[in-house]
């Protein structure tokens, strides 16, 4: 069991291979009253209602994904938790993949200005990435995120029994944002996912994988909690892949999303700064049967141009991404022409 350390709004840990069953154990035992949020397929595997049967604990079953990331679904979480008279030394614990750690945090975030909230992980994904951090938000018509809060949890739990049942697209979409961490940061798991066949074998490494990602991003969120600038390298392949995952219809998964703007973000910085490694990259995503590409049809670029101009991370009219001078050496493309947008989206359709 590995406990990671977070420095933030507040100091917190991850704890890595550690039991889920006696993490939220803990945290029932702590607070007087818990609201407990949970898409149904969780909540039935992990017969949360008979965890939740006392009158201290509330159960609510979201709607499946990112359909839960809305604002009605937010008011009716504000509605229980006025119902229940949840007060300040309260907590809600989210057990899901991001879009339930999303909303669950941002609901804590803005209930009484903030209540204390604990993340559950139970995909790839979500332990790597949307849990840890502090980033909590829902969707509008406009984007993804726009509306939201950095409101750190009190702890993570990463429990890797979640991940045995985890589908092999889930696994593999959440495997997108483990190699973004060792592109921009850590080599080591780019060298370990090479080393391994596909998805069955990557799967023994999911304890180390998933560690050595969450260490990554501990280091990143603990030197720029609230993005000044320093934490944006956690977005490489988000500007692209977020305006694919919007245009989708949330049909694609946020890291198949992700796969193919971390393909467009490489070929872009091969023109920005001459990187030379977007094969590498290319092909391990590849083995893992994610996608690189996009259908012009499907995914004009019109579309995209506008999506991206509307994402938080644009400043002044301008489209910013993370790019790559070398593996492990990210930088930021800021001034990137019209044009050459344009030529490297030319580079990526099928």
């Amino acid at each position: 069991m590995d406990n990671i350390k977070v420095t933030s709004d507040i100091d917190y840990e991850v704890f890595v291979d550690s039991s889920w069953r006696g993490f939220i154990e803990g945290i029932l035992e702590t607070h007087k009253k818990v609201l407990v949020i949970a898409p149904t397929f969780v909540a039935d595997r992990a017969q949360l209602k008979e965890l939740c049967a006392s009158s201290n604990r509330v159960l609510f079953i979201t709607p499946d994904g990112e359909a839960q990331k809305d604002f009605a679904t937010v008011e009716r979480l504000w509605s229980i938790l006025g119902e229940q008279e949840f007060g300040r030394t309260d907590a809600i614990v989210a057990v899901g993949g991001g879009a339930t750690t999303d909303l669950a945090g941002f609901v804590a975030a803005t209930w009484l200005r903030g209540i204390a909230w604990y993340a559950i992980p139970t995909t790839l994904a979500g332990m790597v990435d949307a849990s840890v951090g502090g980033k909590t938000g829902i969707n509008t018509l406009s984007g993804k995120n726009l509306v939201g809060s950095f409101y750190s949890p009190r702890a993570v739990c990463a429990d890797m029994e979640w991940l045995v049942s985890l589908g092999d697209r889930d696994f593999s979409a959440g495997l997108a944002e483990v190699i973004k961490t060792g592109c921009i940061k850590d080599l080591s798991i780019l060298d370990l996912l090479e080393g391994v066949s596909g998805i069955a074998e990557a799967r023994t490494l999911s304890s180390e994988l998933v560690s050595r990602s969450i260490s990554v991003k501990a280091q990143v969120v603990s030197a720029d909690f609230k993005e000044s600038k320093f934490r944006e390298i956690l977005n490489f392949g988000h500007t692209f892949g977020h305006a694919i995952e919007k245009l989708s219809g949330y049909s694609l998964r946020h890291g198949e999303s992700v796969a193919i703007g971390l393909h467009y973000a490489a070929r872009l910085s091969e023109e920005v700064f001459g990187f030379s490694q977007t094969d590498r990259i290319t092909q391990t995503l590849l083995k893992f049967e994610l996608p690189i590409s996009v259908g012009r049809e499907e995914f004009s670029w019109p579309d995209l141009l506008s999506l991206m101009a509307g994402d938080k991370k644009s400043r002044d009219g301008r489209i910013r991404f993370i790019g790559l001078r070398a593996l492990g050496e990210p930088d930021w493309i800021e001034t990137a022409s019209p044009e050459l947008l344009f030529a490297t989206y030319e580079k990526i359709i099928r």
